[in-house]
């Protein structure tokens, strides 16, 4: 295999750079995102400012495709990318659990922890762990689906982060971790994926050690784990030659002296060219896990991450570099915006709990959205609640809901839920906003028939706003400026909601914009 030289990688860098800078320069550079696809032959990371936690990756021939934890939401996302930093999402793994209790409130956190995604004998594979309910498996022929109906593995609590590995003699293996983190367990499974055949044996134990991911190559098994935590740990990779160990142990990404903190939890892939590539997430404080991608390259049997910048022989993260292969397409991000003129919902769309199919249509009024009341005491409880992630480092939400139908007990709008549940919508009060239960009343008045709601989201800062109109054209302001922050394991999200006694609600389109 043709593996391409560090020397190689930093000249087109190099390149790159010189040539953004002729651009800036000359003044023809074009406006874009402070993040991902540059338009130039360079990506900025993250090059999914998004909140797709734990993501692992798999190439299929000359598709690369991500699954990411979703936890409590449904349901599981696929995403698709033809070259490495441009992704679009294409399936979902599941869009309910049919387990004990999911049709309460009482799973907040819980729910699909670091997924992985392999694909073999012409079928993708995705295992993940709940905290309490076990190992779950589902394939598919096609990432796009149908996918198989969630297969419960073993029933167990606190495990996490499982991956397979089906091995060149025919024998399956799953490598995980328990919850909290290490020690890393190893695990004879059937050839079909569907059964373990022993209790495991503990190959390594380490500082906080998991996600693991499996790789084989050149005779070595290959564990890439994380190990000392989400905001401060670091990538390690243990190898052997035999898959129960003894295990060689080299660290092989860290912070160092970059902004980057936590740089680990993800997935090595390689290109048809031979190229090699890492994709880890990076904990930030509103937004959530996002992705990052780093160059990678191999030496003496062991993977090299990013850049060596202080010489201890450990890589740090970039910020900027060539795109992979050839250079990427056109710049492009996963769907936000939604005019509800599908009869299937969109596929950025995640409850917040287990669907209630006869509360909603796409249907009853074509071209809306209906969401049919129902009762709860506040926003967090409410199980008519549509979200999305966050995406980018400022963007506006923007929903045109219908009242007309609202019961005189019923509240519908705009949501902003994260550690905190903030909302702005109309309720019998009037135009209201709500922080974690507690109602302000904006306008108190009979309610409008419609009314435009506005989110802005400004997450570098942490400042953000609810907006009100009764026109479509002039906002008004609705209460003080606010902060966000991760809750539940997620970033913030935005989206739609109604809930109380009687009646529906009834939005018009969402338009999601990112601004930066």
């Amino acid at each position: 295999m043709n593996i391409p030289s560090f020397g190689f990688l930093l000249r087109r860098w190099l390149l790159c750079v010189l040539m953004v800078m002729g651009m800036c320069l000359g003044g023809v550079a074009q406006q874009r995102l402070d993040w991902g696809d540059q338009g130039n032959g360079t990506y900025k990371n993250p090059v999914l400012n998004a909140d797709y936690s734990d993501p692992d990756v798999v190439r299929v021939g000359e598709r690369y495709y991500m699954v990411a934890s979703d936890f409590h939401f449904m349901g599981m996302q696929v995403l698709e990318s033809d070259d490495m930093v441009n992704w679009h999402i294409v399936g979902q793994i599941y869009d309910r659990f049919d387990l004990p209790g999911w049709d309460g409130n009482n799973h907040y956190a819980g729910g699909s922890w670091a997924p992985s995604i392999r694909h073999h004998d012409g079928r993708f594979y995705v295992y993940f762990c709940t905290p309490t309910e076990g190992l779950f498996m589902s394939s598919a022929v096609d990432a796009r689906g149908p996918w198989s109906p969630l297969h419960q593995v073993k029933a167990v609590g606190n495990w996490e982060d499982p991956c397979p590995l089906w091995d060149d003699d025919g024998n399956a293996y799953l490598g995980r971790s328990q919850l909290g983190a290490g020690p890393i367990i190893v695990h004879r499974m059937s050839a079909d994926g569907r059964q373990l055949l022993d209790d495991g044996v503990t190959v390594y134990t380490g500082p906080v050690a998991e996600g693991t991911k499996w790789l084989k190559r050149d005779g070595y098994y290959y564990l890439i784990i994380p190990e000392g935590g989400v905001e401060g740990g670091w990538q390690t990779v243990l190898r052997s030659r035999s898959v129960y160990g003894p295990y060689e142990k080299r660290v092989v990404l860290e912070q160092g002296s970059t902004a980057v903190n936590g740089p680990h939890q993800g997935s090595l892939v390689d290109t048809p060219q031979g190229e090699w590539w890492f994709y880890h997430f990076q904990h930030t404080p509103v937004i959530g896990r996002v992705v990052h991608l780093q160059p990678a390259r191999w030496k003496d049997g062991w993977p090299l991450m990013g850049v060596d910048i202080d010489g201890n022989g450990v890589g740090e993260p970039v910020e900027v570099w060539p795109c992979p292969m050839k250079g990427a397409g056109t710049p492009s991000l996963p769907a936000t915006s939604d005019d509800f003129s599908s009869p299937k919902m969109g596929m950025q769309w995640q409850w917040n709990h287990n669907p209630v199919d006869d509360k909603w249509s796409l249907t009853e009024r074509p071209g809306w959205l209906t969401l049919h009341a129902m009762a709860a005491d506040n926003l967090k409880m409410a199980r008519g609640t549509l979200t999305q992630k966050v995406m980018g480092f400022e963007s506006i939400a923007t929903t045109l809901v219908d009242c007309t139908a609202l019961g005189s007990q019923t509240s519908a709008g705009l949501l902003c839920m994260g550690s905190d549940y903030r909302a702005i919508g109309v309720g019998p009060e009037g135009i209201y906003t709500e922080n974690n239960g507690q109602r302000t009343t904006v306008v108190s008045a009979k309610k409008p028939r419609k009314v435009w709601l506005r989110l802005t989201m400004k997450s570098s800062d942490n400042v953000h706003r609810f907006e009100y109109s009764t026109d479509g054209r002039n906002y008004v302001a609705a209460g003080e400026p606010f902060e966000m922050h991760c809750g539940n394991w997620k970033g913030v999200r935005t989206g739609i909601y109604c809930y109380g006694s009687q009646g529906k609600a009834q939005f018009d389109f969402f338009k999601y914009d990112i601004i930066r």
